[in-house]
């Protein structure tokens, strides 16, 4: 069992794109991960199961935000002022908690590319 991901697109920069997950899971704390070719994946962001804490690396403090409806077992991630440098394939996945770069707990699934180009 897998997660979901979606949402991504071509944008340019300074435009905003909404992904969305779906995940399988109940009571964990979810978390949003981007990859470029060449490098490793990088955390970006979580949030736990109560919707109330969060953790932002500091390239996207202020300008992505992550939310969730646990009801539909749906975690997003709201990426305005984007730039090229946020060009990645993205992914979101299960996590240990709201910690910088955590213990991821699922399988991954297929990633969703975000392009930010003019």
């Amino acid at each position: 069992v897998q997660v979901v991901e979606s949402g991504g697109g071509l944008v340019q920069p300074g435009g905003s794109l909404r992904l969305s997950c779906r995940f399988p899971w109940s009571t964990y704390a979810m978390g949003w991960f981007r990859q470029t070719p060449g490098k490793e994946r990088e955390f970006v962001a979580a949030m736990n199961w109560g919707g109330d804490d969060t953790y932002y690396v500091n390239s996207v403090k202020g300008r992505f935000t992550i939310s969730r409806d646990n009801s539909k077992k749906h975690v997003y991630l709201q990426m305005n002022s984007l730039q090229p440098e946020d060009t990645a394939v993205y992914y979101c996945n299960a996590v240990e908690g709201v910690v910088a770069d955590p213990k991821v707990y699922g399988s991954w699934g297929k990633e969703t590319q975000v392009t930010v180009s003019s």
